[in-house]
């Protein structure tokens, strides 16, 4: 059955994120087994994540994949770093605009900050998560 990625779905995640201590929530959409297909696992990452102005996401790199982000709805930086912690480029996303995605590559230093509340992602990367491979940036 066909999964809808709507307004409907976003606000009922965005009132989850509003009371978790993160204040973000996400949603994952990968697929899990079939009746028909026992043995197949989906091996990607990809989730939605909605998040208040006041989240906070560690400065953090994936060792083992790249990761690929797009603003469904709001707007936000994605912001990158060397490591050092110095920034090395901001890129404003906005849903509908020119510019509301990235690609950031493996083992690059990144954060996202929201500037609205519930601004909502669309987030993909080549394996599920993996904390051996996410490493954050001590500042």
């Amino acid at each position: 059955m066909m999964k809808i990625l709507d307004n409907r779905l976003f606000n009922a995640i965005e009132e989850e994120a509003k009371i978790s201590p993160r204040r973000r929530m996400s949603h994952d959409l990968r697929t899990q087994a079939m009746d028909e297909e026992p043995d197949w696992r989906d091996s990607s990452q990809r989730m939605l994540n909605v998040m208040m102005t006041d989240t906070v996401i560690p400065i953090h790199r994936h060792t083992a994949s790249s990761e690929t982000l797009i603003v469904l709805r709001g707007s936000g930086d994605e912001v990158t770093y060397d490591e050092t912690g110095k920034e090395t480029a901001r890129v404003t996303l906005r849903a509908g605009s020119e510019c509301a995605a990235v690609q950031v590559p493996r083992n690059v230093y990144h954060t996202f900050i929201p500037h609205e509340d519930g601004t909502t992602i669309f987030e993909a990367k080549d394996r599920p998560y993996d904390p051996e491979s996410t490493i954050s940036l001590s500042k």
